[in-house]
């Protein structure tokens, strides 16, 4: 799962007379990098607009990639254009996160050659759904769709929920160019303006999307749920759709919430809709009540011009068909994921471990400031299985228990929290500070359940275009519904690669966004805002802004008219002679004061009210 690339860095080329150096990107302490003689001119055809320089003079100021030949010293590869240039940043960070986004050519080559139509006798050995009305719900700005749903009742009363999966692994075998650069990639990474696809785009938007009105491949969850939100039955098969509508969360929104227009438009539809809204809606009480952790947390949507430069931010809406599609998605993944793990078929478990006992008292003592608590030991405990090889190497599986007898934690109690606090004041804070006490979720060989959803067997099944996980359990179902056994692969190796894929995407994605904040409010230096306190330090506190979601550092020196001290036990910073305080969840009025581009930081200060003027 890895391709031979060299050591390369990112940086500005300065060309004087004498001796061309690169400064690396990023850190302004690194040393500088040395060009060997005639390193300048770039190996690779510049991905920048300034084409083939004339003279070396003409690269002077460019943003280059420099392959490392030793301590401090390397030569130019590519150049990717001027600091100004539209599009730099993307291209900076993609080299720094080292995110692979170049096909081979042999990848190139096997993608053309897949046909761009269905085989009759592909159709005839699958189970057609063509005459269904099936649809697609995605974001508005969405090219690939991976899922497809269609609801229906049954004579029982029950739902039919079908949910139906790009099939990717029909065109990426094993073993293909296809597959070992999209097992390299692990994820596809998306930026503001544009994505660095897993698969290449013959297959991401073409022939494995399921594009509205065209015959698509796909694997299908068939399942039959009760009132009480239980799957009855379920079934797995190869299947083929052609998928009637292409509709958008907002569209879906809007329309099931009553307006007139997109329920005459959408008119064969509306019925399903709100049938999937009902069952939806089944499916979340369901999961509630197992203890599964639903943080309904608003997140920041930013918006860009033509040029992609940052406009301002709102807060991203989350509306009725993101459940639809989040609660049919889940029950895929959990019922594909308990099919397999019954049958004794080894898969990549999408697992998220219970948090450390640390943490979690950590977070506690926090939320009793708050007049909160976790009420550890006051509910009954989610049990969750986990490998113990400290008995002669064997497998054995036990009960979690943390920390000690007394403390046992289930995802119960941080649900509890969750409903305790919504619509409060201190909601933004708690909830910003209790997902930070949550371990991340990960890939993994061993199954040890999904504290956060309270499922005891998860994968991920449902985003093959996009996910390389999800087309190895892809290719793990097609081996069954064969009567075959999947070929030996080292699940450990693919899930471990996987998870640092999935961090490296999510990095870079963060990082550029970071960017281009900063870039948005350079011009904003000596504005005042509104801020939430978010964490405390002995060098300061952290503010969020109310309106735009951009946090920055209020240096403790910077607090003025007393001497104050960071009071580690309270978390909170107190003036000694004011006895003014400082603490989490408190609101504050900052001004901006200063913005670091280049370390993506932004340092405010406390506006304090401006006097009166007597008169």
């Amino acid at each position: 799962m890895s391709r031979l690339e060299p050591q390369t860095v990112v940086g500005e080329l300065r060309v004087p007379r004498r001796g061309s150096y690169v400064i690396p990107h990023g850190d302004p302490t690194a040393p500088r990098i040395e060009i060997a003689p005639g390193g300048e001119r770039p190996s690779r055809t510049p991905a920048g607009r300034i084409g083939a320089p004339a003279s070396i003079g003409d690269l002077d100021g460019a943003i280059v990639e420099v392959e490392l030949l030793g301590p401090a010293r390397g030569r130019v590869i590519e150049v990717l254009g001027r600091p100004e240039d539209f599009g730099i940043d993307v291209e900076i960070v993609i080299r720094k996160h080292r995110l692979p986004h170049r096909f081979p050519a042999a990848v190139l080559d096997q993608a053309a050659s897949l046909p761009s139509t269905i085989p009759a006798t592909e159709i005839a050995r699958r189970r057609d759904f063509r005459t269904l009305d099936i649809i697609t719900i995605d974001g508005e700005t969405a090219r690939d769709f991976d899922d497809a749903v269609w609801v229906d009742t049954l004579p029982s009363g029950n739902y039919a929920l079908q949910v139906h999966i790009a099939d990717v692994s029909h065109y990426v075998r094993p073993n293909s160019p296809i597959d070992r650069e999209a097992a390299l990639r692990g994820t596809s990474v998306y930026f503001p303006d544009r994505a660095v696809p897993m698969l290449p785009l013959e297959l991401s938007t073409g022939i494995c999307s399921l594009n509205p009105k065209a015959d698509r491949l796909v694997l299908s969850v068939l399942l039959e749920i009760d009132h009480r939100g239980d799957v009855v039955a379920q079934e797995f098969t190869r299947g083929v759709i052609r998928s009637a509508e292409r509709l958008t969360y907002t569209a879906v929104h809007l329309l099931l919430a009553g307006d007139a227009g997109l329920r005459e438009r959408y008119g064969s539809h509306t019925g399903r809709l709100e049938l999937m809204r009902e069952l939806a809606l089944l499916l979340n009480r369901k999961r509630m009540k197992r203890g599964s952790i639903d943080f309904d947390l608003p997140e920041p949507l930013i918006e860009f011009d033509e040029w992609g430069e940052m406009t301002g931010v709102t807060r991203a809406p989350r509306n009725i068909a993101h459940r639809i599609i989040e609660e049919f998605m889940l029950a895929a993944n959990e019922a594909v994921a308990s099919h397999l793990e019954a049958a004794g078929i080894p898969l990549i478990f999408r697992i998220h471990e219970p948090p450390d006992p640390e943490r979690v008292m950590e977070f506690e003592d926090i939320a009793v400031r708050f007049g909160y608590s976790l009420s550890l030991g006051a509910m009954p405990v989610k049990r969750f299985p986990v490998v113990d090889r400290k008995r002669d190497g064997r497998k054995v599986r036990k009960d979690l228990m943390l920390a000690d007898e007394r403390l046992r934690i289930s995802s119960r109690h941080y649900q509890a929290l969750v409903r305790k606090i919504e619509g409060k004041p201190e909601e933004r804070v708690l909830s910003y500070l209790m997902l930070r006490s949550l371990k991340q979720a990960r890939y993994s060989a061993d199954n040890l359940g999904h504290f956060a959803l309270a499922a005891s067997t998860y994968t991920h099944f449902t985003s093959p275009i996009r996910r390389y996980p999800d087309l190895i359990v892809h290719r793990i179902l097609s081996y069954t519904l064969d009567g075959k056994q999947a070929a030996p692969t080292n699940l450990a190796a693919l899930a471990a690669h996987a998870s640092l894929a999935e961090r490296r995407a999510a990095d870079a994605e963060r990082e550029l966004v970071e960017w281009k904040q900063m870039k948005f409010m350079i011009d904003k230096v000596g504005d005042e805002f509104d801020a939430l306190i978010v964490s405390m330090h002995h060098f300061g506190f952290f503010v969020e802004l109310a309106d735009l979601f951009v946090e920055g550092l209020v240096p403790i020196d910077t607090l003025t008219g007393d001497r104050y001290g960071y009071q580690e036990n309270a978390r909170r910073i107190v003036g000694e002679r004011s006895r003014r305080v400082f603490s989490l969840g408190d609101t504050v009025r900052v001004r901006l004061d200063r913005v670091n581009a280049v370390e993506r930081k932004l340092q405010f200060s406390v506006a304090e009210p401006r006097p009166r003027r007597r008169g």
